[in-house]
This record gives structure tokens, C-alpha cells and sequence, in this order.
């Protein structure tokens, strides 16, 4: 294994990241009351209501491009985790390294393994902003929806965001609703067993509680073997879980409302096993001649300990108040504490000696306030303040360790870190509408937020001591300006500017060197799309055409005066992406369709950089690595010209398709349903050098995942297959390793609605 891409990443800070659950995800078994709260609308006849704008809009006429499933859609379309949301929404790409993903949506999220680098899609639970990067293999249970917007999110909707924002939303307590519940229990290959529900409780007229959970073990999907050929049993990637939610909602008067949730999840990955590049290529670079070394993804060799686990807890606290005059007052607040452990071998053979391991804390407090007047009207407005407070925390001593001599226990081969980084966000906000005539609207928003980033860490880096104590400060407006025409009752044109931007962070030292903090990295983005409905409201289609100018593009390269280790900075020009949109869903009778589809062209703003893998060309008389400066290069067979080249984890195209048909037997009322769908994410670059020789080319994803749910009265026994052709693809590219996707998995799942 080449350990210079392995110092790239760590050298930034630490590998942040995060795994992912084979959660079983259930159809919704009530239906929330809207005036319990705005994070549990779901499906409203034919149209769709949007809550994650601070209002509950109709996504129809909404300006903004948006994806919205319910609990009944995830269960139908397979998507049972994070992962699985690539093959349901369009521009959507997730790669799952172990402990950390790349969320992306057009193109635009995160694609630097580090906690200095935020990402550009902001995941939402029930409301609030998660660990921008680990912890997010949570799985989902008792959801009520969850949105997906795509573009820059940099005025109202909660954090300022560059690529999207996800809100996972479930269900809230039903005040009135009596006590009903329900509970699905699943058994599958891989011996994969697993149980959840919820139950919501009528405390008086004005108090109710929800309590819900999940439960879950897998048997891994890899054969792994050891130094001497024989099976090798740690960190099989066997799946453990348990997690839990209460919800308490108190409205005692017609105008006020208490809801709280708190969450606990233990999330036992069991490893995530990856192999080398060139391991899993079946001939060798350039000839027909087979790969005497060729194994597949889920055929591993490992000598050193595996293993991912993440413990956390959250509460939310949500009061809002609405006043005589239609005006709402509402708070939010959260918190959040985790803990993420992981093990990896890092060179993924049986005869290396690569190793990593961390556990690090994480804290995050997050606080927002809302004022927000009424719908009706011809003028509307907004306005609000908006904080969030998050910590990492490398515990002592040295629980930041990659080891390159295991098992010398060497402190010269040795990278080790502890301390903190401690980070915060504040911004205040506001939005105004105004109806020009009833059925066209102007709608402008804007955003100041201020974020500090602070490194107070010790480092030793293969034997040399180096403090780092540094702090950077970011600001940074942005804004939106929409405008909207409901041409007719079954079509609403749009289009908007709008920018949205990331903070800057710090790099660490490098061989004492205090080296510059990085730029923030700030997008505009123009959107024009068409929503329209036809027969009688029986299919709806959305089409959308965007273009995005990014930049001070955030990248880890190779430094220029020693390229083994990394260093982020910004792309000096700018970054294009650019591209269209389509969705469509129609209801005929028994039969449902639905579908999406992207396509979408990225390039990358002028720059030179050394692809730190690689042996870095030296001058024969000084024997020191040749200069390689982001801006002007020189050119050589090292420094590499990267203007004009894709975006990493931007696919040109993507799209899911999805049909179902509930065929009703005799006067029983019993119905069975079949239902298949389909997602494709086309290839990708998960690296700008787009060298394939060294793996950074991710091949094609096709996933086809079908079910067969007969349903009895209050009970549906359904048999379901994911993957169902078995691709073995490649789901991310980390130092070196590649981490496979799920394989083919198939079941039965049994739920009974009370």
C-alpha cells in the first residue's frame, strides 16, 4: 500500500467519518397531526407539503427543487439507509468509506476526510443539524419523511449549506390520536435478524408520548483470511444495533405547544473490511493478462484488529407560540453527544503492517430562533438567529493513532494527535414575500453568519513533537432572491439566484511549519423549473435546469515543498457545475409509477498539485522534491495541470425508477402488491488526479430491489430483495482501499399496525 495518500488525509487533522446501518425501515402507521409540529407533514392527497423552509408550503408551488418521501415511500423503494438514498433521488451520490461518507448532492457536499472541512449537505434530525461528520449510520425508524433539497441552502433553512440539506423527520406524538402503534420484525441472509416499533400514548387532552425502537444483527458479508490462509475472525463486519426515541408533546392551550425527543443509539458495524486497488483488479494495468493477485471485494486479507462502533445520544426541544395575530414564535434547541471508534487494518493484507486507530468525543449544541408571520397576505416575512457549537475531542493520551511498524509499537513510525477543535457558527437571518398579483410572488432572503474554527492539539509525527494552537475566523453574507408564477392551477414556473458558502479551517503543522488556514469556498447558483400536474392531478413532473459558479474550492493536495504529507487550500479559479433535473410520479387507479434523472456536467477551475500516491520527481542536484505551487505550477511529470477536470463524486448522470401495482383478492379486502425499482448511478472520480490506475475511478452502480407485500386487515407479510443482481461495486476509495456496497440481501418482514 502507498502510505502517502494515508499521511495526506491524516495530516490534515483526523479521519472524520461515519458508517451506516442496515436499518428495516416501515411504512408509516398513522398519519401526524400538522398541528403537533413541522416535522411530520408528509402526503396531502395529491400534493406534497414542504416543512423544511420554516413554513408548510406546498411543494408544488414551492421555488425550490425538492424530493419528499414518506415513511410508506422508503419501505417501498428499499432505502433502509443512508446509502440507499442515491437510488431514490436524483443528484444525489453517497460513498461510504467505514467510518465517514461523501454525501453529495450535484456534485456538491463533502469529499475531504477531515474535521476542518464541513460539508455542504447539512443532515436534519427532526429539526436540527447532526455531526457534520460522523455518526450518521443512524438508523432510520417510525420516520414520518424525509426531505431532500438540493442547491445551496444559505438563508432560512437552518444551517448556511453549499450543496443541499436532508431533514430526516419522524413521527411526532399524536395528542387526541388514542393509543396505536406498531411493530415489524424481519429476518433476511446473513442471519440478519431485527425488530422495531413505536407506540404513541394518550397521557390527558393535552399530553401525549411516543415511544419508539429498533434492534438489529447481521452476520458480516466478508470472507476474510489470515496470515497463514485460515479464516480470520476480527472485525467480520457484524452488524449490531439498538436504538431508541421518546417523544413527550404538551400543548396545554391552543397556541402553545412543548414537544421534546431524545435519542440512543448503539451502533455496532462490527469493521468495515476494504481491500487494496489492486487487489481487485481482474487484469494487470494495460495487458489482457489476468491478475495472478485478483480477489473480490468481499475476499479479504487482514492481520490487524477491525472494528466501528458509535454510541450518541440527542435531545431536541422545540416550544412554539402562536400569537392572536397569526404570527409564530418558535425555539428549537439541541443536544448532542457521541462517541466513534474505529480499527482498520490500513494496507488490507495479511502480510502488512498498517494500522489505524481513534475514538474521539464529539459535542454539538445547536440553538435557532424563528419568527414568522402568517401565509395569508399579500406581504410575508421571516426572520431569525441561528447557533451552532461543535467539539471534537481526541482523548488522551495519543487515541489518534496510525501505526506503520505494527507490531514494534515504534513511536518513529508512529503518527499520533490529541486535543480539541472546538468550533462555532452564529448567524441571524430573514426573508420577505411579497404577491405582486395573486399568482406571482417575489420572495428575496438573506444570511450574515460568523464561524471560528480552533485547533489546541499535540501531535507526534513519527517521533517529532509539534504543538499546534491556531484559530481561524470566517464571515460571509448570502442571499436568495425568488420568483414565482402560478401560470395556472396545474402549472408554477420559477427561478432564483441564490449563494450559499462553507468556512474556512485550519491545516496542521507539518514538520513544525505553521502553514496558512484555508478559505471559505462560497457557490452561486441559478435555478429556473416547471412544476406541473395533468389528468386530473394523476401525474405530477418537476423539471429543472441549474448552474453553479464554486468557488475557493476546498482540496487536500500534496505539499508542495513534501508531498507526502497534505495540505487544504482553495482552487484559485472558478469550479462549474451545471445541469438539469426530472422527476415524475402518476397514479392510475391500481397502478403507481415514479421515477428521476440527472445529468450533470462538472469542471474544475484552473490549478497544479502533486498527486502525493505517486514517487514525486526531485532535482538531481539538490535530491528535493520539485516545486509544484497551486497557482502556476510549473508543469512536470509530477505537478499535474487539474483546470478543466471533474469534480470528485459527480456522476454526469443518475436516475431511479420505480412501478407498483396493489391487486385486491375477492371481497376479503386483502391486497397484494408487487413493487420494483430500479436506481442507477453512473461512474465517477474519487479524486481530481483521475489516475485508474490507482482506483479513482468508481464504476457504474446499478441497483434493482423488488418486494411482495400481501396485506391481511391490520397485518402485511412482505418478502423483499435488495440488490437483487448481486453488483459487487466499489462504494468509496480511501487511502488506497477500496470499500465494496452492500451485496444482494433478501428476506421477510413481517407488520402488524395497532
Amino acid at each position: 500500500m502507498d502510505i502517502r495518500g494515508l499521511l495526506l488525509s491524516a495530516s490534515v487533522l483526523a479521519f472524520t467519518t461515519c458508517a451506516t446501518a442496515q436499518a428495516q425501515t416501515t411504512p408509516n402507521p398513522a398519519t401526524p397531526d400538522p398541528a403537533s409540529g413541522d416535522t411530520a407533514t408528509t402526503d396531502a392527497g395529491p400534493d406534497i407539503v414542504v416543512t423544511a423552509l420554516r413554513r408548510q408550503d406546498k411543494l408544488s408551488q414551492t421555488p425550490v427543487a425538492a424530493s419528499v418521501l414518506s415513511g410508506t415511500d422508503l419501505a417501498n423503494k428499499g432505502v433502509v439507509n443512508v446509502d440507499a438514498l442515491q437510488f431514490a433521488v436524483p443528484s444525489v451520490t453517497v460513498n461510504n468509506f467505514g467510518q465517514g461518507n461523501n454525501f453529495n448532492v450535484r456534485g456538491i457536499g463533502k469529499a475531504e476526510h477531515n474535521t476542518q472541512t464541513t460539508t455542504g449537505v447539512i443532515v436534519y434530525r427532526d429539526g436540527v443539524p447532526t455531526f457534520p461528520g460522523y455518526v450518521q449510520g443512524e438508523p432510520y425508524y417510525d420516520i414520518g419523511n424525509i426531505q431532500v433539497l438540493r442547491g445551496p441552502q444559505g438563508t432560512i433553512v437552518g444551517q448556511n449549506a453549499t450543496g443541499g440539506a436532508v431533514f430526516v423527520n419522524t413521527n411526532d406524538p399524536i395528542i387526541g390520536g388514542g393509543t396505536h402503534g406498531y411493530f415489524n420484525v424481519n429476518y433476511g441472509n446473513y442471519n440478519d435478524a431485527g425488530g422495531q416499533g413505536a407506540i404513541n400514548i394518550p397521557i390527558s387532552d393535552t399530553f401525549a408520548a411516543r415511544v419508539a425502537f429498533y434492534g438489529e444483527r447481521r452476520d458480516g458479508y466478508y470472507t476474510i483470511t489470515g496470515p497463514t490462509g485460515a479464516r480470520y475472525n476480527d472485525g467480520n463486519n457484524d452488524l449490531r444495533e439498538i436504538a431508541g426515541r421518546i417523544s413527550f408533546l404538551w400543548k396545554p392551550t391552543e397556541n402553545f405547544s412543548i414537544l421534546s425527543k431524545t435519542d440512543l443509539g448503539y451502533l455496532d458495524f462490527g469493521a468495515y473490511p476494504a481491500s487494496p486497488i489492486a487487489s481487485n483488479v481482474k487484469f494487470l494495468p494495460g495487458t489482457s493478462t489476468p491478475n495472478p493477485a485478483y480477489r473480490d471485494l468481499f475476499d479479504i486479507t487482514q492481520n490487524t484488529p477491525a472494528a466501528a462502533r458509535d454510541k450518541f445520544v440527542r435531545s431536541i426541544l422545540k416550544l412554539e407560540y402562536a400569537f392572536d395575530s397569526g404570527v409564530k414564535l418558535r425555539s428549537i434547541s439541541s443536544y448532542q453527544q457521541a462517541n466513534t471508534m474505529y480499527r482498520a487494518d490500513l494496507d488490507g493484507s495479511a502480510s502488512g503492517s498498517t494500522s489505524f486507530y481513534d475514538s474521539v468525543d464529539e459535542r454539538q449544541i445547536t440553538q435557532e430562533f424563528n419568527l414568522i408571520s402568517p401565509d395569508s397576505g399579500r406581504f410575508t416575512w421571516l426572520a431569525g438567529a441561528f447557533g451552532v457549537w461543535n467539539d471534537y475531542h481526541f482523548p488522551a493520551p495519543y487515541q489518534f493513532l496510525i501505526d506503520l511498524a505494527v507490531p514494534l509499537n515504534n513511536p518513529a513510525f508512529q503518527y499520533k494527535l490529541q486535543g480539541i477543535n472546538p468550533t462555532h457558527s452564529l448567524a441571524v437571518f430573514g426573508q420577505l414575500g411579497y404577491a405582486i398579483t395573486p399568482n406571482l410572488k417575489i420572495e428575496a432572503g438573506g444570511r450574515y453568519t460568523s464561524s471560528k474554527t480552533t485547533n489546541r492539539t499535540d501531535v507526534l509525527q513519527f517521533g517529532t513533537y509539534i504543538r499546534d494552537d491556531q484559530s481561524a475566523k470566517t464571515d460571509n453574507f448570502s442571499y436568495k432572491v425568488s420568483l414565482g408564477w402560478k401560470v395556472s392551477e396545474t402549472q408554477y414556473l420559477y427561478g432564483f439566484v441564490a449563494t450559499g458558502f462553507r468556512p474556512g479551517g485550519l491545516n496542521v503543522p507539518i514538520n513544525t511549519d505553521t502553514l496558512d488556514p484555508f478559505k471559505p469556498e462560497t457557490i452561486t447558483s441559478y435555478e429556473a423549473g416547471l412544476k406541473s400536474n395533468f389528468a386530473r392531478g394523476k401525474v405530477h413532473t418537476t423539471l429543472t435546469g441549474f448552474y453553479n459558479s464554486y468557488k475557493n474550492f476546498q482540496v487536500i493536495i500534496g505539499y508542495p515543498a513534501f508531498p507526502t504529507f497534505g495540505i487544504e487550500l482553495n482552487v484559485p479559479n472558478t469550479t462549474k457545475i451545471y445541469g438539469f433535473e426530472a422527476e415524475a410520479d402518476a397514479h392510475f387507479g391500481h397502478l403507481s409509477i415514479d421515477g428521476g434523472i440527472s445529468a450533470l456536467h462538472s469542471e474544475l477551475g484552473q490549478f497544479y498539485a502533486v498527486d502525493p500516491r505517486l514517487p514525486a520527481a526531485v532535482n538531481p542536484l539538490t535530491g528535493l522534491p520539485l516545486p509544484c505551487q497551486p497557482s502556476s505550477g510549473p508543469v512536470s511529470t509530477t505537478c499535474i495541470s487539474l483546470g478543466g477536470r471533474r469534480q470528485t463524486y459527480a456522476p454526469n448522470f443518475t436516475f431511479n425508477v420505480g412501478a407498483q401495482y396493489d391487486l385486491e383478492i375477492g371481497t376479503s379486502g386483502d391486497k397484494i402488491t408487487p413493487r420494483a425499482n430500479f436506481g442507477h448511478v453512473g461512474s465517477q472520480w474519487a479524486t481530481l488526479f483521475e489516475n485508474a490506475a490507482q482506483g479513482d475511478r468508481l464504476g457504474d452502480r446499478n441497483v434493482l430491489t423488488a418486494q411482495l407485500a400481501w396485506q391481511h386487515k391490520s397485518w402485511t407479510v412482505t418478502a423483499y430483495g435488495t440488490n437483487l443482481t448481486d453488483q459487487h461495486y466499489v462504494g468509496a476509495l480511501s487511502s488506497g482501499l477500496n470499500f465494496a456496497g452492500p451485496p444482494r440481501q433478501y428476506g421477510l418482514k413481517v407488520l402488524k399496525i395497532f
